[in-house]
């Protein structure tokens, strides 16, 4: 059996077109693969666990090979409850829209709480950071309103895909295939080119 998770960072529901995307990517997985067990983790509506100080301290307490006290304990084991979520999943498909150049806070607060040491990373003093979550395959599906590749600054930037990209490799997860839909003002058929995003995931769920 291969599992999926589909993490939903969009807050738009059904008007959602990065959404629309990922599940026209699932949909077609799951017709191919009658084995595929779909997990979805909508990060609005999750309750996510507060990462505050009292987990910061129980994370710390880990670094330096402290015993945790109670509360740094639940804390912790709070934590561990999410990333287990991540870390029972062969497959990953992320929809990611751009908020203000960045991800959504929701998404920000789920990477704090899953990429922890000896959970989805590992530290050598002399070889650096290495990712555990090796062996896996992603999807990312990103979206935006204005900003596209090539735009002029003023049209915005983009630290949204460079910050994700960068945290999926960090954490070991480098088969990824990417699917990046961005109607700005200048597009002419936003509607035709969401039809065609919509296309193309459907197809690459046959290399999965």
């Amino acid at each position: 059996m291969t599992k999926l998770l589909h993490v939903n960072a969009s807050a738009r529901g059904e008007h959602s077109q990065s959404l629309a995307i990922a599940r026209a990517f699932v949909e077609a997985l799951a017709d191919r693969r009658p084995d595929l067990e779909v997990d979805t983790l909508d990060l609005f509506s999750a309750d996510l666990p507060e990462f505050g100080t009292v987990a910061a301290d129980a994370k710390m307490a880990v670094f330096g090979g402290q015993e945790q006290t109670a509360e740094q304990k639940a804390a912790w084991d709070a934590a561990r409850a999410v990333f287990d979520r991540l870390a029972a999943a062969d497959v990953y498909v992320f929809n990611v829209p751009m908020w203000n150049a960045g991800v959504p806070y929701v998404l920000k607060q789920w990477i704090d709480i899953v990429t922890q040491p000896g959970w989805a990373f590992g530290f050598d003093p002399a070889t650096g950071y290495e990712g555990l979550l090796t062996g896996k395959r992603a999807l990312a599906v990103y979206t935006s309103g204005v900003y596209a590749p090539g735009v002029p600054l003023e049209f915005g930037a983009d630290f949204a895909t460079t910050f994700f990209d960068d945290w999926l490799r960090f954490v070991g997860i480098t088969d990824t295939e990417v699917v990046r839909f961005a109607p700005t003002v200048l597009t002419g058929a936003p509607d035709e080119d969401l039809a065609g995003h919509v296309a193309h995931a459907q197809k690459l769920a046959a290399n999965f």
